[in-house]
């Protein structure tokens, strides 16, 4: 894993008004406690004073695609998510204590992460902890029948060189899903139900962009060429999806 050259906190000073950080609350040898405003609650984070893999702060692109997704609430209700990336877990914390989803964090192979993870979900009353599964992208996946019907992530395009190893763990996840047995028919209205292009499954990906669209772009181009399907849905929101899925079965 490539390590950034750049303090990711400087992202936040960007006058555009979209950060939610509020002063430190409280400092520790490695680590920094703040309080950030989310639709409808706050959430004390601890976030790492520095982490050499950025899991360290709340990114740009959480708060945006909070706001979609309590905007695009029935989409993605009654899902079994797990979200790629999770870093300081403040988006799957808010998740579950808002819509109540079977969610599971997930992030590179190490415990400092997944402690931290931990730490956020009890300092925030989330009980039991949200699963998690230490993965680093490209390896083989721990689980051999994924049975998630909604992937997530927020931020996770800054590192060009990892896109093959994200794409091969993102093919694995979509092409290896396998319903639950006792899945039912998600409640949803029949208009929200028409309207909505999540297959299942699904990836949903946030991404506020911060580099070059020549880079950017050998993502998606890497996804097409895998034999997934890219739509772009507005704010900066793609549904990824393998090629093929046209209907919702729920």
């Amino acid at each position: 894993m490539d390590i950034a050259l750049f303090s990711p906190s400087s992202l936040f000073a960007d006058g555009d008004g979209n950060s939610s950080e509020e002063e430190s609350t409280e400092t520790h040898h490695n680590f920094v406690e703040r309080r950030h405003q989310f639709p409808g609650m706050e959430l004390l984070i601890r976030e790492f004073s520095f982490h050499q893999l950025n899991a360290n702060l709340l990114w740009p692109g959480t708060f945006s695609f909070v706001e979609w997704l309590v905007q695009h609430k029935p989409w993605i209700e009654g899902r079994r998510v797990i979200e790629l990336g999770s870093g300081t877990g403040a988006l799957a914390i808010f998740l579950q204590k808002t819509f109540k989803l079977d969610i599971t964090t997930s992030d590179y192979d190490d415990a400092e992460i997944e402690e931290n993870i931990a730490h956020n979900c009890c300092i925030n009353e989330v009980t039991p902890l949200l699963p998690h599964i230490r993965h680093s992208w490209g390896d083989v996946f721990p689980i051999s029948n994924p049975n998630w019907d909604l992937i997530i992530a927020s931020d996770i395009l800054l590192y060009v060189k990892q896109y093959p190893n994200l794409i091969k763990s993102l093919s694995f996840l979509l092409k290896s899903y396998t319903p639950k047995a006792s899945e039912g028919v998600s409640q949803r209205n029949e208009g929200q139900l028409d309207a909505c292009p999540l297959t299942r499954p699904a990836f949903l990906m946030s991404w506020r962009r911060r580099i070059g669209k020549e880079d950017e772009s050998l993502f998606f181009t890497g996804c097409e060429e895998a034999g997934l399907e890219v739509n772009h849905l507005g704010s900066r929101v793609y549904c990824i999806k393998p090629r093929g899925i046209t209907v919702n079965p729920s």
